[in-house]
């Protein structure tokens, strides 16, 4: 039995200790673009993966808190994925959202990862889908990542979501501008935080306008909730397994993980790529940086060079990978 089948092992028994030091090792190898080597893990997945985002001040780590407790109570092993911003210093997390959770610490059917964005795409870094993967493989049925809810991220985060919550409060702020963000094409359920304080109504209103206005059929549900207080977040619970069910019952979900898992393929194709065309023809880098080729043609040459057909495809050749 290799190393990573014994850690497998004792993660799948509950050791979490042994799932941080695959989640570790996952982020490492996705990190460079290397094959994972974990048996199963690519055909893996949780029951139900939740995107939670929206924007920062949204109270979102409060509700995730409200809502793990709200599923471990239902008897689902829970594991969090939160991608935070990067420090500009150490690569590392920043936020801590783990620190927000601290009443999951001891529960052993409880995971918490805090995961950098490390500047991928996105914002979603690029380890993320392994990860969730990985969670399932070792027996937790409901995954939850939580994004930072900046840049592109809050889009990006619907590509690797079974369901997908956009947290907002009152007084939301430019619709306008959320909606060219892409948030309402994103959510399968919108949750109204922070319920108690004034603008409620007017909130709930203008985001029934710009569902109407968009004609998103079925309109995605609207909830409210005091995540502090926890009032409401049992419903919210509750209606995200009620439309994870519903989905794959119309068979929306299969289409999303066939999806999924042709974008994880690529993802390493354009990372292998990238990697190759940085040390191709330094000569055509050094005339890109130096503004006496315009893109498209560099492109090509760097395609040419590593026998990539520009515009058509591999021609053929094969490599050392």
């Amino acid at each position: 039995m290799s190393d990573l089948e014994e850690l497998v092992g004792r993660a799948r028994a509950g050791d979490r200790g042994a799932t941080a030091r695959l989640i570790s090792v996952v982020e490492r190898r996705a990190g460079a673009g290397e094959p994972i080597g974990i048996a199963d893990l690519w055909s893996a997945r949780p029951r139900v993966v939740v995107g939670v985002t929206g924007s920062p001040g949204a109270g979102k780590s409060t509700l995730v808190d409200r809502l793990v407790g709200a599923w471990r109570t239902r008897g689902h092993r829970v594991g969090v994925v939160a991608v935070d911003p990067s420090s500009p210093f150490s690569g590392g997390a920043i936020l801590g959202d783990r620190v927000r959770m601290q009443g999951h610490t001891h529960d052993p059917d409880v995971f918490i990862r805090s995961v950098a964005t490390r500047g991928a795409l996105g914002g979603l870094a690029r380890s993320v889908p392994e990860i969730v993967r990985l969670l399932g493989l070792v027996g937790y049925d409901l995954v939850v990542i939580e994004t930072v809810g900046v840049g592109q991220v809050e889009v990006e985060v619907v590509g690797e979501a079974d369901v997908t919550v956009v947290v907002i409060t009152p007084g939301w702020g430019d619709a306008i501008q959320a909606n060219k963000a892409g948030i309402m094409e994103i959510a399968d359920l919108f949750v109204i935080n922070k319920a108690d304080r004034a603008g409620l109504a007017e909130t709930r209103r203008d985001l029934v306008a710009m569902l109407d206005l968009g004609h998103r059929e079925p309109r995605p549900p609207i909830l409210e909730t005091v995540a502090t207080s926890g009032e409401g977040t049992d419903a919210v619970a509750e209606a995200v397994v009620a439309l994870a069910a519903e989905l794959d019952d119309r068979g929306i979900l299969k289409s999303r993980v066939a999806a999924r898992r042709r974008r994880a393929v690529e993802r390493v194709i354009v990372d292998r790529v990238l990697r190759a065309a940085a040390d191709a023809d330094q000569a055509v880098w050094a005339q890109v940086e130096a503004g006496t080729v315009d893109p498209g043609a560099a492109a090509d040459a760097l395609l040419d060079a590593l026998e990539i057909a520009p515009g058509h495809g591999a021609r053929g050749g094969s490599s050392d990978e």
